[in-house]
């Protein structure tokens, strides 16, 4: 086991109320990149930041691995299904002339996958995307000078996450904590760079600004003006069905399986999910939402608010027809909450 040592510029410290004082390692907001060689921590330290998003038990050696609520892992997600998402801000002008301000597919590709991600995200309220180059579309991540010399924008349907990282901070106030081992062009647009070298974390920050200045891009910026403001999405109730035969069938399949009616809904991808009791209360509670707040006229966000507001004044309780299956459940996050909504194949959202 290697102690973790935190570099001396990103060292914080906080008080507790029964543990005294904790120093360790903190991130600050904006643009933070995680590079380093290959089985060296990276995607390690992102998952420990995945995770930091619950409160751990003491001693497990995670306790003090502490994430913002807000925080939500982006990857691509290829087969998924998109129902009536503005990814816009990612991708515009696809061919036929698609529309990608209201964009639906049964099939999505690694890049709109992701871009679809990203805004049913954003619409949560999220404040920090986690994103690791290997689980990420390339296409989505980077478009170098070479390519764009070669396919020009016009004949591109895609802005490049690169070129939107900053806006989403700037204008919305959304970080981003990115691993990168390959993609060195994202060096121009971050505030912090750490390398993990034998799982040790160093603050290479000043060294990327020299290479940079060393080192230019060839590249021309792909974003528009500004990154624009999310659209809210109406779930329509008549798009839920929990019957399957003359019985309603609600419930779930293990961690990574929920079945609404006659539709399974897949979150294998769907990566802070952490036991089966949260997609047990998830297919609950898609069927509440849609007895209690799916209206037509109230917006998915919205709606998991008031979720969140009956679950906080009642508990769990509120899903379960009998009391004492109530521990069966545990607590899902609002962003879980819609992802599986989100993916549910019948869905239509105006």
């Amino acid at each position: 086991m290697i102690p973790f040592q935190s570099p001396a510029s990103f060292e914080a410290t906080f008080n507790t109320p029964h543990h005294g004082e904790i120093k360790g390692m903190g991130i600050p907001c904006g643009v933070t990149l995680i590079v380093g060689g290959g089985f060296h921590g990276k995607s390690t330290l992102l998952h420990a930041l995945e995770r930091g998003v619950y409160n751990h038990l003491p001693g497990d050696g995670r306790q003090w691995a502490i994430t913002i609520q807000d925080a939500v892992k982006i990857r691509a997600e290829e087969g998924r299904r998109v129902e009536g998402v503005d990814i816009s801000p990612f991708i515009n002008n696809l061919p036929l002339g698609q529309d990608t301000s209201h964009f639906s597919t049964d099939n999505a590709s690694g890049s709109t996958s992701q871009a679809a991600n990203i805004i049913e995200a954003l619409g949560m309220g999220c404040k920090l995307l986690l994103i690791d180059e290997d689980t990420s579309a390339t296409n989505f991540m980077i478009r170098d000078g070479r390519m764009q010399a070669l396919v020009t924008k016009e004949r591109e349907p895609i802005t490049p996450f690169l070129d939107q990282v900053r806006p989403l901070y700037e204008e919305l106030g959304v970080s981003s904590i990115l691993v990168i081992g390959g993609s060195g062009d994202y060096l121009d647009v971050a505030d912090h760079v750490m390398m993990m070298n034998e799982y040790k974390p160093f603050d290479v920050t000043d060294k990327a600004q020299t290479i940079c200045h060393d080192y230019p891009v060839r590249r021309e910026p792909e974003r528009g003006k500004d990154f624009g403001k999310l659209k809210s999405r109406v779930p329509l109730p008549g798009s839920f069905d929990p019957q399957r035969g003359r019985k309603t069938k609600v419930g779930a399949k293990g961690l990574d399986m929920v079945q609404f009616g006659q539709y399974q809904i897949e979150l294998d991808d769907v990566e802070q999910l952490v036991d089966a009791s949260q997609t047990r209360a998830i297919a609950g509670l898609i069927y509440y939402a849609w007895k209690k707040y799916f209206d037509g006229h109230t917006p998915l966000s919205d709606a998991i608010r008031r979720i969140e507001a009956d679950l906080d004044q009642y508990g769990l309780d509120v899903i379960s027809p009998y009391k004492e299956k109530a521990g069966d459940y545990a607590r899902p996050r609002s962003y879980e909450i819609a992802a599986a909504i989100n993916r549910l194949r019948s869905l239509e959202v105006r």
